[in-house]
């Protein structure tokens, strides 16, 4: 079973002043892998608090999704803070959810979500509507258990 952390980052989420909708549906998406949430929080848009979550997630679940913060405004700072923490990117992660997203608008393409590894826990950054996020989680869900099992040193043949 994948263990999974769910990071929200909203300045309002963390004050109370807006609910989560995000965390929840990428919560109901991860049943169809069997994957378990471990750790759920929600922090402000700020760049040292990102970092400093991540890293003490890190080793202890098999992935972290963080959601929002991955535009173009000034407080969209989850893609700077994650990749301060991974040692590995897997574009390809990324490139398939934004080439997803063009399907439907011309603004995914600025989306700056980044994925990669450290040590043995996959880090992927979400987009922050709920909508967005399921189109997103569709396109990669299939991938995760494979791309953790192999992030973790499974031999078994890929073909």
């Amino acid at each position: 079973m994948i263990t999974v952390a769910i990071v929200t980052l909203s300045d309002k989420g963390s004050r109370g002043e807006r609910k989560d909708a995000s965390g929840p549906v990428i919560e109901k998406m991860l049943k169809k892998i069997n994957a378990k949430v471990v750790s759920s929080d929600i922090l402000p848009d700020k760049k040292a608090l990102i970092k400093k979550k991540l890293l003490s997630l890190c080793g202890k679940v098999d992935l972290i999704l963080t959601t929002g913060g991955t535009g173009l405004s000034p407080g969209d700072v989850t893609p700077d803070a994650t990749k301060e923490v991974i040692k590995q990117e897997i574009p390809g992660i990324a490139e398939a959810m934004r080439m997803e997203g063009l399907r439907k608008t011309s603004r995914s393409m600025l989306s700056r979500a980044v994925a990669g590894v450290r040590g043995e826990t996959l880090i992927i950054n979400l987009p922050g509507s709920p909508k967005a996020v399921k189109e997103n989680l569709s396109v990669i869900l299939g991938c995760l258990t494979h791309a953790i099992e192999k992030i973790q040193g499974c031999q078994k043949e890929c073909g």
